[in-house]
């Protein structure tokens, strides 16, 4: 294939889908879809950007439903594949006190199963961003060494490439998390962590620490999501606070990954970074206003509805 900038795909993610059943008033649950990059590639569609995934499900009920998604969504499945005699893994969502709980059933998925020889190079090599997550870094070494194989295919290309930790103490050992993250960051361009992250590769909440932090390992771009209390967006240079957006909440479950996506889609029109992330904090507190990680994602005319009330 001849590239050009006409075909090229603004943003590619890699990583695990996940089918999605989330508790509702009354006990019952609602299907969905999930999984933080294939989340992240919902978002950015919805802000109109031209995304794809970079996916293994298998070819069961909720793999299909998941290709039927995509397709319905604008998202590009080239580089989707259902697996025969492989499962798409599903998680479950309930809600207390606390906040919303996960339960996971994953492990020996479809998305296990990557090998940096499955990896279609022509694709990755036709894309602005390349997107991933700590948690292909998380649930087998196959799928690791897969994600760091394309994100090297991408970078090789000119891609930018972008990363978001997402750990889960469950899936890795903090001593392997922490090197595993250290590479990710070492050839990212942007960082997309959250506080969470933050406290566990530092071991506190400072902020302008972690700044200082992801700012020496080499990223050009740092976007902090600091849940309700918004996000904090620096580049080598600058460094910007973004204010909270105030809605009614009932379920946070994919607030991050709207984030993400809405950030990457206005970073591949060629927004600057401070005011992407005044775009992606509106997207992903308009998110929470429903259940499920992506039924409330918005599209982007309403995003612009929330950023341009705000400004009033």
């Amino acid at each position: 294939m001849i590239l050009t900038e006409s075909n090229f795909l603004d943003i590619l993610c890699f990583g695990e889908p996940l089918f999605e059943f989330n508790e509702q008033e009354g006990g019952l649950f609602l299907p969905s879809h999930g999984g933080d990059t294939s989340n992240c590639a919902v978002a950015a569609a919805r802000q109109g950007a031209s995304a794809a995934v970079l996916a293994r499900v298998g070819n069961d009920h909720f793999g299909k439903s998941f290709m039927d998604f995509w397709r319905r969504e604008g998202v590009d499945t080239t580089g989707a594949t259902a697996v025969d005699g492989e499962f798409t893994g599903i998680y479950i969502v309930t809600h207390g006190a606390s906040g919303h709980e996960f339960t996971y059933y994953r492990a020996g998925s479809a998305s296990c199963s990557w090998t940096p020889g499955d990896l279609p190079r022509d694709l990755i090599m036709q894309t602005k961003i390349f997107h991933f997550s700590g948690i292909s870094l998380a649930i087998s070494e196959n799928s690791a060494d897969t994600a760091f194989a394309a994100a090297r295919i991408a970078r090789d290309a000119g891609a930018k490439i972008s990363f978001d930790p997402n750990y889960r103490s469950k899936l890795l050992s903090p001593e392997r998390a922490k090197s595993l993250f250290r590479d990710a960051f070492q050839i990212c361009d942007i960082a997309l962590p959250g506080i969470d992250d933050v406290k566990f590769l530092l071991g506190h909440a400072d902020p302008d620490a972690a700044i200082g932090y992801f700012r020496s390992l080499g990223c050009e771009i740092v976007a902090l999501t600091l849940g309700d209390q918004g996000a904090i967006v620096a580049t080598q240079s600058q460094c910007e606070r973004i204010a909270p957006y105030r809605v009614a909440s009932v379920d946070a479950t994919g607030a991050g990954d709207t984030f993400d996506g809405a950030f990457l889609a206005e970073f591949s029109k060629g927004s600057d970074p401070f005011y992407c992330a005044r775009h992606a904090n509106a997207a992903a507190a308009i998110s929470t206003q429903g259940y499920g990680a992506t039924a409330a994602m918005p599209l982007r005319k309403g995003v612009i509805g929330l950023l341009g009330a705000q400004a009033t």
